[in-house]
């Protein structure tokens, strides 16, 4: 077996390695291991063989909350998806024996591009700020677009009662990983399953479609891939593109949020500007009142960061930064219910 080049991750290379020279044929020689930062949910890794560049996405390490990382979900969708145009990187191979490096993955193209991290786009030319976000926008439209049925995706998921099963869901998570009474938590879990807006359309969607699981190209706003599919499903697009709103509402502070930032020396669209984009992409007259999502998806990332807090507490968590993200969850809760309160909550 070729030497293995190993820089600082967790994985078994020699296992790897061999595993390799079955499932993808081609290129031989050293595997260079590279472990992407953040990854909070299921890592993910880059691998050099060769003049090959591919990227692996694996379960975590440990006890798992029910229902999560599944990245053979993830596999099939992209590989449904790929051959249909939309962009996503294309599937390479499925491991589903765990002995190969201790949990199932999956390997796929890398994608070389740019990826935004922070929502004012500070790293970006002030002439493609905008473009930037249409291009995310037309490109959320566009997935949206697709008929499950005409890409064999019809069982992926439930359509209808979306946000009513999201709801319950997510309090069943939050509950699994729960270390300690957040009151806020308990007034949203009491509030969201009453007041559960009435769904029109059902699409994939992609669960957690931000601009930074985005690869833009390196020269222009072109969405080249989207990334982390985790928690893909069929269900409400709303659910989608108020996940991507959310920025706008959110506290300018070096990431997604653009809230308290000057959008129009920026080049930014506004949230008005976001919002007709995306209805006329989608043959929308308009969308309701957004405070609801908000608040739902606020009460989401609560719950997944509540697991990572869970897995940092349990010696499982997946990156350095988990710790930082787990400490979140007080503070996006009360934010949660801000919202709440907005949407007609009682105080």
């Amino acid at each position: 077996m070729a030497e293995i080049d190993q820089p600082a991750h967790d994985l078994d290379a020699a296992s790897l390695t061999a595993w390799l020279d079955g499932a993808l044929p081609g290129p031989t020689g050293p595997v260079r291991i590279e472990k992407f930062p953040g990854g909070q949910s299921n890592p993910t890794y880059r691998l050099d063989r060769g003049d090959a560049r591919w990227v692996l996405r694996r379960k975590p390490f440990g006890t798992l909350l029910p229902s999560a990382h599944a990245v053979d979900r993830e596999f099939r969708l992209i590989g449904a998806l790929h051959p249909a145009g939309l962009p996503v990187a294309r599937p390479l191979a499925l491991c589903t024996d765990e002995s190969v490096i201790g949990s199932m993955f999956y390997v796929m193209e890398f994608v070389d591009g740019r990826v935004f991290w922070d929502g004012t786009l500070p790293d970006a030319a002030p002439s493609e700020r905008r473009a930037i976000y249409e291009a995310a926008i037309v490109n959320l439209a566009s997935l949206h677009a697709i008929d499950p049925e005409t890409v064999r995706l019809g069982d992926f998921g439930r359509p209808g009662n979306y946000f009513s099963r999201q709801v319950e869901r997510w309090t069943r998570q939050y509950r699994a990983a729960e270390t300690g009474r957040i009151d806020a938590v308990e007034r949203l879990i009491a509030w969201l399953p009453g007041t559960v807006p009435a769904q029109d359309r059902a699409s994939v969607i992609h669960g957690d479609y931000r601009l930074d699981n985005i690869i833009f190209a390196p020269d222009r706003p072109k969405v080249l891939a989207m990334l982390d599919w985790e928690l893909a499903t069929i269900g409400d697009p709303l659910a989608d593109f108020s996940y991507l709103a959310m920025n706008w509402v959110m506290p300018a502070d070096g990431r997604s949020g653009l809230a308290g930032a000057d959008l129009a020396p920026l080049g930014i669209p506004t949230l008005n500007e976001a919002v007709a984009l995306y209805c006329a992409r989608t043959g929308r007259d308009g969308l309701p009142d957004l405070h609801w999502y908000f608040a739902f998806n606020l009460f989401r990332l609560v719950g997944i960061l509540q697991g990572i807090r869970k897995r940092v507490d349990d010696g499982n968590a997946s990156s350095a930064q988990a710790g930082a993200m787990a400490a979140r969850v007080p503070s996006l809760a009360e934010a949660a219910w801000q919202q709440a309160l907005l949407a007609g909550a009682a105080a």
